[in-house]
C-alpha cells in the first residue's frame, strides 16, 4: 500500500512497484483514510510519507499497528532529520528511506522490508542503534531484571541475534555464518516468536538491552 498526499508521486511509486512485480492493493493520500483502507486491504508492506495533510506519518504508523500488528512500514520521506527518524522507528516503522534514493535502492528497500529487515538511508542505521543503546542504559536495570524470565534461545539463534544487534543484513549474516539466506530468516522468525516481538527493529533493541551488540 502506498500512502502519500502528492498524487503524481503516489502514482509513480505505485507504478514502479507494480512494474517490479509487487501487487499494490491500495493507495491513499490521507492518514486517517489510510488506516481505514489498510484494515480492509490488509497490505503486507505500507510505503508511507511522513508529512500528510490530516495527521502525521507517525500517528498513521500507530494506527496501522493497532489494526494490523504484523504490518511492515517503510517510511519514504523528504526529511532526513534525526528526530523524524527516531519518532518513526519508535512508533513501529521497519525502515526509513529519504525520497532522494535511487529507484533501485527504493525497490531493494521494499523487498527487504517485506522480509522483515530494518532498512535505513545510509547514515541513519547508526543513529537508530545509538538511540537504542542510550535507552538500554537509561531504562535502568533492563539487562538484569528480565533475563531470568527470558525465553531460552538456541546457541545458533543467539549467534544470529548478536549479528542482528550489530546491524548486519540477513545476507551478511548468512555469509558470516556459512548459512543460507532462508536459514537466517528462519532463525530470526523463530526468535521473534519465542520473544513475542514483531520485527527486527524490536529484536535489535532486545539484543542491545542484553549487551549482545558488544
Amino acid at each position: 500500500m502506498v500512502v502519500d498526499d502528492h498524487p503524481m508521486w503516489r502514482e509513480g511509486v505505485a507504478r514502479d512497484l507494480t512494474e517490479a512485480g509487487h501487487r499494490v492493493v491500495a493507495t491513499s493520500g490521507e492518514g486517517r483514510q489510510a488506516v481505514r483502507v489498510a484494515a480492509a486491504a490488509r497490505p503486507d508492506v505500507v510505503v508511507l510519507d511522513l508529512q500528510l495533510p490530516d495527521i502525521s506519518g507517525v500517528e498513521v504508523i500507530r494506527g496501522l499497528r493497532a489494526v494490523l500488528p504484523e504490518v511492515r512500514v517503510l517510511m519514504l520521506s523528504a526529511s532526513g532529520e534525526q528526530q523524524s527518524v527516531l519518532d518513526a522507528v519508535k512508533a513501529g516503522a521497519t525502515g526509513y528511506l529519504v525520497k532522494s534514493a535511487a529507484p533501485a535502492e527504493f525497490l531493494d528497500a521494499v523487498r527487504r522490508t517485506a522480509a522483515g529487515e530494518p532498512v535505513f538511508t545510509p547514515g541513519l542505521a547508526g543513529l537508530v542503534l545509538g538511540e537504542y543503546r542510550r535507552l538500554a542504559v537509561t531504562d535502568g536495570g533492563a539487562r538484569s531484571g528480565r533475563d531470568d524470565a527470558a525465553p531460552r534461545l538456541t546457541e545458533r539463534e543467539t549467534e544470529v541475534l548478536r549479528l542482528v544487534a550489530k546491524g548486519l543484513s540477513y545476507r551478511q549474516i548468512a555469509e558470516r555464518l556459512g548459512l543460507s539466506h532462508r536459514t537466517v530468516q528462519n532463525h530470526v522468525q523463530n526468535t521473534l516468536g519465542k520473544l513475542q516481538l514483531h520485527n527486527r527493529v524490536e529484536l535489535t533493541r532486545y539484543a542491545i538491552e542484553r549487551g549482545l551488540d558488544d
